[in-house]
């Protein structure tokens, strides 16, 4: 009995090093909280101080409040141009997200349910799209919309921005996770259509982890900046991220330095308010794929 209660671990050992992997996780998550915040914190403080005194004070905290001017000054600089900005990156990632995330859906659906020939091979290509860095395309996609002379217009960023790798792979897994076979297979007995099955019964069921495809989607053609820059030239169609940039660079011919830091703060609202408002739904999709 000796021998076996000297080999036993003791239990408040154990518990110390449970407490210290704890905090030292704690303490990682705390540093990436503040590594991602701060920035946002310190453009919000910029965005509330008054021309003059953005480099002056404390630069984390607020001095000389002026917001409403300077989203007045922003919206009325160079013509209103900020609203149609704003306009185009709405168009651009509603559209693109809405019509890429049902391409995903159906691609997914059909690599999930249907059993044919070079199924795994069309998902592996998909799968290695995905690992492919998306400014590798910019210059083939580029060549493509010159080739059919869409280039300049709202097309040559709207078709690329529908389709998404990512979220066919997204949408295989939760199509497997999500919608039973034995549902399918009762609609097809009851004479229900390979169209009518989806759209009644597949997506309905899937419908919590499409929110989360969107919001990838949604998000990831709002910031796209390299497809827009090289795809439109005129000042009308360019969305609110290359409008930033043109801003910042023209410092020196006398774009005030408050104008693209207010501007950027303003195109980050519609974002927080969609992951505000379609946050429940969200994590539902995060998790529709973990148990099956």
């Amino acid at each position: 009995m000796s021998v076996i209660s000297a080999d036993r671990p003791t239990r408040p050992a154990r518990r110390g090093t449970d407490i210290a992997s704890k905090v030292v996780v704690n303490g990682m998550l705390g540093l990436m909280a503040l590594y991602t915040l701060i920035p946002l914190w310190w453009l919000f403080v910029s965005a509330t101080k008054a021309s003059g005194y953005l480099y002056t004070g404390t630069p984390l905290w607020f001095s000389h409040f002026d917001l409403v001017t300077n989203i007045r000054d922003v919206f009325s600089f160079e013509g209103g141009i900020f609203s149609t900005w704003l306009a185009n990156s709405a168009l651009y990632s509603f559209v693109g997200a809405t019509v890429g995330t049902l391409l995903s859906a159906m691609a997914g659906y059909a690599l999930s349910k249907f059993s044919f020939r070079g199924r795994e091979s069309v998902f592996n290509v998909v799968l290695a799209s995905v690992l492919i860095p998306a400014p590798m395309f910019a210059l083939p996609l580029f060549l493509l919309m010159a080739k059919l002379d869409i280039t300049n217009s709202y097309w040559s960023v709207l078709l690329p921005s529908c389709v998404s790798p990512f979220g066919v792979y997204l949408c295989r897994i939760f199509a497997a996770a999500s919608v039973p076979d034995e549902l399918l297979e009762a609609a097809r007995i009851d004479g229900a259509g390979e169209q009518r099955t989806f759209f009644r019964i597949a997506l309905p069921l899937m419908s919590p982890a499409l929110v989360t495809v969107f919001l990838f989607q949604f998000v990831g053609i709002w910031n796209n900046y390299l497809l827009p820059s090289l795809m439109l030239n005129t000042p009308s169609l360019q969305p609110v991220t290359v409008g930033l940039v043109q801003w910042r660079a023209q410092f020196a011919s006398g774009v005030p330095p408050l104008l693209p830091i207010t501007g950027a703060f303003l195109s980050l609202i519609p974002l927080l308010v969609a992951f505000v408002s379609l946050q429940r739904y969200w994590r539902k999709g995060l998790t529709a794929g973990a148990v099956k």
